[in-house]
C-alpha cells in the first residue's frame, strides 16, 4: 500500500450535478485500486446522492458495491435534515456524528487525510 491518504467528499446531490458525483466516487475508485489508503465521505447534500445509489437498480451502485469498504458513510445531521436518513442505513451505511452530530472533516485531516471535494 502506499503512502497517500485521501478522503474523498461528495457534497453533489445527483439531481444537481450527477457527473460530479460520478466523478468523486470513479476517483476513489482510481486510488483504491492503486492501493492508496483511500474513504468516501458524504456530506451535505451529496446525503441525497448515497441514499439514491444505495438502491442496487441504481445505475451507480455498482460503484457503491466496489467501494464498500472504503465509504465511511454520511453526516448524520444532513441525512436527518434532508429526509434520507432511513435508506443511508437500510443501505448499510452508517450515520457519521462525531462532531456533535455531524460528520468531521478535521478528523480526516488530523488523521492525514488529504481532502478531494466532489
Amino acid at each position: 500500500m502506499s503512502e497517500l491518504k485521501i478522503a474523498v467528499v461528495i457534497y453533489e446531490p445527483l439531481k444537481s450535478d450527477s457527473a460530479r458525483v460520478y466523478r468523486g466516487l470513479k476517483t476513489a475508485l482510481e486510488f483504491k485500486q492503486a492501493g492508496d489508503d483511500v474513504v468516501v465521505v458524504f456530506d451535505g447534500s451529496g446525503v441525497e446522492s448515497l441514499a439514491a445509489i444505495s438502491d442496487a437498480a441504481h445505475q451507480m451502485n455498482p460503484l457503491t458495491v466496489a467501494l464498500q469498504e472504503n465509504i465511511l458513510g454520511a453526516c448524520g445531521f444532513c441525512a436527518k435534515s434532508h429526509g434520507v436518513a432511513e435508506p443511508i442505513e437500510t443501505g448499510g451505511w452508517p450515520l457519521l456524528t462525531e462532531n456533535k452530530g455531524e460528520a468531521s472533516i478535521r478528523n480526516l485531516v488530523v488523521d492525514g487525510y488529504q481532502i478531494l471535494n466532489f
